[in-house]
């Protein structure tokens, strides 16, 4: 078990060229606004395609398989001196 209730980190996602937040709660539930926005709101969608036009080169959001979020995790773990399969990862 966690010594928190939640964190969370706001980063600027080169996958998405945007904003995004990594929401983890105690459970180690992981939560993440890009992933949310990106891969949920077909709006959203199309302004991601916009962009990636603009920057050329294809932004897309890896969802659960995001590295950022990978470590971030794993910094957490660190940080609370679990074993590398805390509690509610699923393999």
């Amino acid at each position: 078990m966690t010594n928190w209730q939640v964190t969370a980190v706001t980063f600027r996602c080169p996958n998405i060229a945007d904003e995004a937040t990594i929401i983890v709660n105690h459970d180690w539930t992981v939560r993440c606004t890009g992933m949310v926005k990106y891969t949920k709101d077909k709006k959203a969608g199309l302004e991601l395609v916009k962009r990636s036009m603009e920057y050329r080169r294809i932004l897309e959001c890896k969802g659960i398989n995001c590295p950022t979020i990978a470590t971030y995790i794993e910094k957490l773990i660190n940080e609370e001196g679990l074993p590398s399969d805390p509690v509610g990862d699923k393999k």
